[in-house]
């Protein structure tokens, strides 16, 4: 993958400032319906004294999954356990983290999916009846033990919803979706990251920003610290449009948030497989990055916004991507099939 890409899924707690993350529903910008719905869920477990029901939220990455967990917990007054579904490797791992929790706690894993099966099926008593059965030994040797848990609330996050199991999807009482932003909830995102790193910014500068941001406020924070930069050390340190147009322009992002990785993609599909339709697998080996990273980092915004379609036999350019490439478009065959 190219390490200069600004869009990578790469671990949040490496690349964001922990300052710029609101700490309340109030200060969390977008999200409007899962924000309300989290106050009362919230305000009536702290009326019944409860622990609130365990949590899944999923969508693409970027969009707020760990921060609101951490909202959650601040919002019930309790503490927070992080950990990662490739961290937890052996059921005892699961158990110590669990084992650590007190009463009302939130457990939060991020990447639930990649749980190992066997650790998954542990984790299945726990969050019903909160206790842990844990088998010590092998063969004839082997015993059964059974932990009892604090009432605790699981808060689960994932890119990829259809690889979770089932049986665990039954168990969250709370599902959500996170949605991609819209311009207007990014401008207030930028101006709040502006006011909190103290740089005085431009109002076109925030729109372009807003706009090449791919509906994502993790990668606007991002886009905004390298445009600091440039108004640091070329300007007077006020971030204005003109070096914002320079700095992103310089960082190969276009004016629509496309950038070179999102531009050999296309090409792909365009050039290498005549606009499709052509499998993601093909599509992947091609420009030699990972399927899931190509599925869960590149994918949903060009389907978003229309750049690419999903048909039965594989992804397809729409009009768009030849406008984009500069390439004549010809109506095809394909173009009625999408799902």
């Amino acid at each position: 993958m190219d390490n200069e890409r600004m869009i990578t899924a790469m671990a949040i707690k490496e690349d964001e400032d922990q300052s710029l993350r609101p700490q309340s529903l109030d200060q969390y910008i977008g999200q409007s319906n899962i924000k309300e719905m989290l106050d009362i869920y919230i305000k009536a477990a702290l009326k019944r004294e409860e622990a609130l029901d365990h949590i899944l939220l999923y969508g693409p990455p970027g969009l707020g999954k760990t921060t609101l967990a951490q909202i959650i917990a601040n919002e019930l007054g309790v503490q927070i356990k992080v950990t990662s579904g490739p961290a937890i490797e052996r059921s005892g791992d699961l158990a110590a983290v669990l084992s650590s929790l007190n009463p009302g706690d939130v457990l939060f894993i991020d990447e639930i999916h990649r749980l190992p099966r066997f650790v998954e099926e542990v984790l299945y008593s726990a969050m019903e009846d909160y206790v842990l059965d844990i088998v010590i030994g092998k063969d004839s040797s082997s015993r059964s033990i059974r932990i009892d848990l604090p009432p605790f609330t699981l808060i689960g996050a994932t890119t990829r919803f259809g690889d979770l199991s089932a049986p665990l999807r039954d168990r969250f009482g709370v599902v959500f979706r996170l949605a991609y932003y819209n311009h207007q909830e990014l401008e207030q995102i930028v101006r709040r990251t502006s006011t909190v790193y103290q740089n005085k910014i431009d109002e076109d500068a925030v729109l372009s920003l807003s706009k090449r941001s791919r509906g994502t406020p993790r990668i606007a924070n991002r886009l905004f610290r390298r445009v600091r930069d440039f108004a640091e050390i070329i300007g007077d340190g006020v971030i204005t449009n003109d070096i914002t147009n320079h700095a992103l322009s310089k960082l190969g992002i276009d004016k629509n948030g496309l950038d070179h990785t999102d531009y050999r993609y296309l090409k792909a599909i365009v050039e290498k497989f005549n606009g499709g339709p052509v499998g993601i697998e093909t599509i992947s080996a091609s420009i030699g990055e990972e399927m899931t990273t190509v599925e869960d980092v590149y994918e949903p915004y060009l389907l978003m916004e229309g750049y690419i379609k999903r048909t039965p036999r594989g992804r397809v350019a729409t009009e768009l991507t030849y406008h984009a490439l500069g390439v004549t478009y010809y109506k095809g065959l394909f173009d009625h099939e999408s799902k």
